[in-house]
């Protein structure tokens, strides 16, 4: 078992595999500090109330000092593709004021999850990035343990979501040739399994490890195997040359990936990204591989409004439209002079002819029974802020093929009307008469 008093920094931690991380750091009994820019975006996290959450920003050497006080491991899960230009710089300043304020701090080891490529060869400038940054931390003292992965398969994954939301819309997938390219993606779970087992295992001490799962396929089959898994029939239009801003512009609209990080990926997608160097294996024995295929599997079973992060509860209060985890997400918030309990009552009256899946004080959830190519729900949330009731609505729907995608864009204005009619009327019939 751990020492439950090692404290444990997470940087990144409104980031996706750090919001997998922490939860099972917590259940291994480990003492976690949070670090993030927005810790407001944290608070509706299960696991919120169990971390100590620290403002701060790797970009303000400043704020790093408080954030290390008492650290004995930091893992820095942080990249900046969204910034856009300029990134590469950014992360390496980045990276320079975290090497120093843990050496300061007498932290005895860094974790850090790169990227997947071959060093020696021309790759895109994301993936170069990624490894400087490695670089650049390991000339702090502090020992770094570095891990470069791939394509990680897994419900939330940028690359999975690519995947999964272009997959299920085209029936017939333009792409350009390094489709073709070679791939050994790795499931979300086995990231985590390599970084947690970096904790305890010292052997892994200084050295950098290029983790994948256990197979070497394409870019282009990745797509086929998901289609399989999702009984979906996909076949490719290969294109001689298609511009990165281009294809980064249609990742943007389509999936829920923003084109500045889209951009960044697609120019790693163009080169191979396999494991060269097996030493992971050799010194992490425990990690049992996951295939791509189980982990796409898997990532459908997260089908589902209780199984997704809550990634729009942060706190900010208005209304949200967004592509997360495989479902379209419309949320809207308002703030009601009534008690929750009317409220609720309204809602509950509203939600007769639904089929109600979950039901707890101040909350429900009910599931539509239609004939689109898809599962829709909708959730509905009371509670006590202050002196008013703040109601929210979130309507939930898994598009199926691209059946599923023209109905979410071609009934989206009739939708939005019926999503604010649906809170009108709450709103009208929890007044006291």
């Amino acid at each position: 078992m751990p020492n439950s008093s090692k404290l444990i920094l997470v940087t990144g931690a409104t980031g996706y595999i750090a919001s997998r991380l922490i939860p099972q750091l917590i259940t291994r009994g480990y003492r976690i500090r949070a670090l993030a820019r927005q810790p407001q975006r944290l608070k509706n996290k299960n696991w919120f109330p169990q971390v100590d959450v620290t403002q701060g920003d790797v970009m303000d050497a400043k704020t790093l000092t408080p954030a290390f006080a008492g650290v004995e491991i930091a893992y820095y899960l942080i990249h900046n593709m969204s910034s856009g230009r300029g990134y590469t710089e950014r992360e390496l300043e980045g990276a320079r004021n975290f090497a120093l304020a843990a050496e300061a701090a007498g932290v005895r080891q860094i974790i850090y999850l790169g990227g997947l490529a071959d060093e020696e060869q021309h790759i895109a400038p994301h993936m170069r990035s990624r490894i400087e940054t490695g670089a650049t931390l390991r000339q702090g003292k502090v020992p770094v343990t570095e891990f470069r992965a791939g394509v990680v398969a897994g419900s939330g994954s940028i690359s999975f979501e690519m995947i999964r939301f272009m997959t299920e819309l085209f029936p017939i997938i333009p792409a350009p040739f390094w489709v073709k390219n070679k791939s050994q993606p790795i499931s979300t779970q086995n990231v985590i399994d390599y970084l947690l087992a970096a904790l305890d295992n010292h052997d892994g001490q200084g050295q950098v490890f290029e983790i994948g799962g256990p197979h070497v396929t394409t870019y282009q089959e990745l797509m086929l195997s998901y289609a399989r898994a999702r009984g979906l029939k996909r076949s490719f239009l290969l294109l001689p040359y298609v511009p990165v801003w281009f294809m980064a512009f249609g990742i943007g609209l389509t999936t829920p990936v923003p084109s500045p990080i889209a951009y960044a990926l697609v120019g790693g997608l163009s080169s191979d990204s396999v494991v060269m160097h097996d030493n992971a294996l050799r010194v992490y024995p425990e990690v049992n591989l996951i295939d791509f295929e189980s982990a796409a599997k898997e990532a459908l079973t997260r089908l589902h409004p209780h199984k997704i992060e809550r990634v729009w509860d942060d706190g900010e209060g208005h209304t949200k439209t967004l592509k997360h985890e495989g479902f379209f997400i419309d949320h809207r918030e308002i703030k009601l002079n009534a008690a929750p309990e009317k409220i609720f009552d309204a809602v509950k009256k509203m939600t007769g002819n639904f089929l109600v899946e979950a039901a707890e004080e101040g909350q429900i959830l009910v599931q539509l029974k239609t004939k689109m190519p898809g599962s829709a729900w909708v959730q509905w949330k009371a509670e006590r802020v202050f002196d008013a009731t703040n109601l929210t609505q979130t309507f939930f729907f898994t598009p199926r093929g691209l059946a599923g995608f023209l109905i979410w864009y071609l009934l989206r204005p009739f939708s939005i009307l019926v999503f604010k009619n649906w809170l009108k009327n709450i709103a009208r019939n929890s007044v006291v008469k």
